[in-house]
């Protein structure tokens, strides 16, 4: 945005022209900066040298800029050495809030100058100076923002693309000395390896909508409550279905990650599964895969949601490996073939936890009517389900049997 004036008269205070009492630029740039350091955090951390060298240049540009537009001339050279000063704090990280403030601080400091020599019959005059000033700090406010977004967004694109790469090296094994300095990231010596499962928002299959744009906001709240919550130590390779993340093991203690989940699933705002495999650097790639092999298993057995240990599905993981055991397991269900409610009950009442009330109140039936089904289970298998070593046998067969092949495989 650019406010052209070179019609307007110059506007004059106790008899002289009002860029007259912001003309000791030097001076003031310091005034400027010595209340920055002060009152605008977090400009009282910088280093010396800045604040000496680019904080004050700026300062006394913006000074300039404001003096010259006071005159109602124009000065777009002015103007395109805020938009690189702008560009320039975008990549040093300095935030764009603080940046505003200290323009607008910068602003109120100028003002307060030019009131201090103002006589009572400067009113009329002030106001003008006032407007005038508001329209020189839109331009200002209106580049910079402009300036830091663009090169903010390069920044972030490039920063994103190189810890995708990094990640990707991560995962294949290869070396990542390199890519990590480039990424300014530090390789821990050991990784918590967490593969996600992201199931469907409700709103991805409704009718006028579309699920893209659904799938990909979802997406967006997970990767953002994933930086809020791990900042740049989460490696993480997304997509609306879910994919992998590697945290620094001795920031990220095992017990900590199921907070994680619970926040990752709010955000998502559908309930996110997990499984989690430890392992050192050299071994992500192993246990990446082993990760998602217990994530799969968890997909097919459970209804999904939470976070889950190896530990909590070493028997599972067991019984889904190919052999005859895994077959023999799986044929214990076969006369359920013909009879798909028993199948269904005997899946819901092991996933709740053998708990005869709730199947009951989920599946929309009596207990009675459950006490049947599961009598005809045994009848048709031979193994009862209301014992342990029978319902031991059926949860391994289900388990086995959620690992036979499709016909479409």
């Amino acid at each position: 945005m650019t406010v052209s004036s070179p019609t307007r008269s110059r506007l004059t205070v106790s008899g002289r022209p009002i860029s007259n009492h912001l003309r000791d630029v030097s001076t003031l740039s310091r005034q400027m900066v010595g209340h920055f350091v002060e009152n605008v955090a977090p400009c009282g951390t910088l280093p010396g040298d800045a604040l000496q060298g680019d904080v004050t240049a700026v300062t006394r540009l913006c000074l300039e800029l404001t003096l010259g537009r006071l005159d109602g001339r124009e000065l777009p050279h002015e103007i395109e050495l805020v938009r690189d000063a702008a560009a320039e704090w975008a990549r040093e990280g300095i935030p764009v809030d603080t940046i505003n403030h200290a323009i607008h601080e910068g602003f109120k400091l100028g003002f307060d100058h030019i009131m201090s020599t103002a006589g009572p019959a400067d009113s009329a005059t002030l106001v003008a100076t006032a407007r005038r000033m508001l329209e020189i700090l839109d331009t200002i406010t209106s580049e910079v923002a402009l300036a830091y977004v663009s090169e903010y967004r390069g920044v972030v694109a490039e920063h994103h693309t190189a810890v995708h790469t990094l990640i990707s090296a991560l995962l294949g094994g290869h070396s990542t000395a390199t890519m990590a300095r480039e990424c300014g990231i530090e390789i821990a010596q050991s990784y918590q390896v967490l593969a996600l499962g992201l199931p469907p928002h409700p709103d991805e299959s409704a009718p006028r909508v579309d699920g893209r744009i659904v799938a990909r906001r979802k997406l967006r709240r997970v990767q953002a409550e994933l930086a809020r919550s791990c900042g740049e130590r989460a490696l993480s390779l997304l997509s609306i279905d879910g994919g992998t993340v590697l945290l620094p093991a001795h920031m990220f203690p095992d017990e900590a990650l199921d907070e994680l989940i619970a926040g990752l699933s709010q955000a998502a705002q559908v309930p996110v599964t997990a499984t989690i495999v430890t392992a050192e650097t050299a071994d992500i790639p192993d246990a990446a895969d082993r990760a998602h092999e217990l994530l799969d298993i968890v997909s097919r057995i459970t209804a999904g949601g939470g976070l889950h240990r190896f530990s909590d599905l070493a028997l599972e993981f067991q019984i889904t490996r190919p052999g005859p055991a895994r077959e023999h397991l799986s044929a214990i269900l076969d006369p359920l073939d013909e009879h798909p409610e028993l199948l269904e009950t005997l899946r819901r009442h092991i996933a709740n936890n053998f708990n005869r009330q709730r199947t009951a109140r989920l599946m929309h039936m009596h207990t009675n009517t459950l006490d049947y089904r599961l009598k005809r289970v045994r009848l048709l298998t031979g193994y009862d389900p209301a014992i342990p070593n029978g319902l031991w046998y059926l949860t391994s067969a289900l388990v086995a049997r959620s690992y036979q092949k499709r016909p479409s495989e």
